[in-house]
């Protein structure tokens, strides 16, 4: 099953301070999205989007540390029975985020958090496209 790196997360304890950061030492630009303290940012990742978030836990007592990246693929539940069948661990229920589309996290055999995400049709042609954010 094809799936291609769509989305990169910085998990921030100190969101602020994190955007300081990464806008002075790499250049990137963060534009507000969603929830508070979320941001977005386009051309830091080739075709992904990253994006800067409180950190959270995907699974009691682990806390997202590093960067969180997310797979894209055409569909969900393939990849969710294709993911069990390999040794891995669905973590969270999947769930919806309005206007993107179904996301839910997996353990990999070697303990690795990852998203995996079946975008709604219109943001994947917008992801595609590399449109900046709405």
């Amino acid at each position: 099953m094809p799936a291609q790196i769509r989305h990169l997360a910085l998990n921030a304890d100190d969101v602020g301070r994190a955007k300081a950061f990464y806008e002075h030492v790499f250049g990137w630009r963060f534009e507000p999205w969603g929830p508070p303290e979320y941001y977005q940012a386009r051309g830091v990742a080739g075709g992904a989007i990253a994006a800067l978030q409180h950190r959270r836990e995907l699974k009691p007592g682990t806390r997202m540390a590093g960067f969180e990246v997310t797979l894209g693929v055409d569909d969900l539940g393939a990849a969710i029975t294709a993911i069990e069948a390999a040794g891995g661990r669905i973590v969270s229920t999947p769930f919806y985020i309005e206007g993107v589309g179904r996301l839910a996290y997996f353990e990999d055999p070697e303990g690795n958090l990852v998203g995996v995400m079946q975008y709604d049709a219109p943001e994947a042609s917008r992801i595609a496209a590399g449109e900046p954010l709405p």
